[in-house]
């Protein structure tokens, strides 16, 4: 994961997104259904309880990485507002991805859980 995220979260308890996290994060959002960006957003802003909140200036340009990947797809639809707006969806290979991706995330995270419960 090469992605050089720099989205500032809120002051209090919120911090950069690990490097590559936010791949991970946007193909999670469109794991149950194809969205637009700023639904993206939303998502994962919901799902984090307003910890981790995405900026647009990150959030396009992982978007099409992902899509170079072939990892997601996009075509231009009608949103509830009636705009056309990009949808985004995940191809089997980002499925595939996402996988591969929680895998590293829980062995990373659990591996970060245990430095910080050793007492000194």
């Amino acid at each position: 994961m090469t992605d050089k995220t720099t989205d500032k979260m809120n002051d209090k308890g919120r911090g950069d997104l690990l490097q590559g996290t936010l791949d991970m994060l946007v193909l999670k959002a469109l794991q149950l259904e194809p969205m637009h960006g700023w639904g993206i957003t939303e998502r994962i802003e919901q799902w984090s309880q307003k910890v981790l909140q995405v900026n647009q200036g990150s959030l396009y340009p992982a978007l099409y990485r992902l899509q170079r990947q072939g990892w997601i797809t996009s075509s231009w639809k009608v949103t509830e507002n009636n705009r056309r707006a990009r949808y985004y969806e995940l191809t089997e290979a980002g499925r595939g991805q996402l996988a591969v991706e929680q895998e590293s995330w829980d062995r990373l995270s659990g591996a970060v859980n245990l430095v910080m419960r050793m007492s000194t």
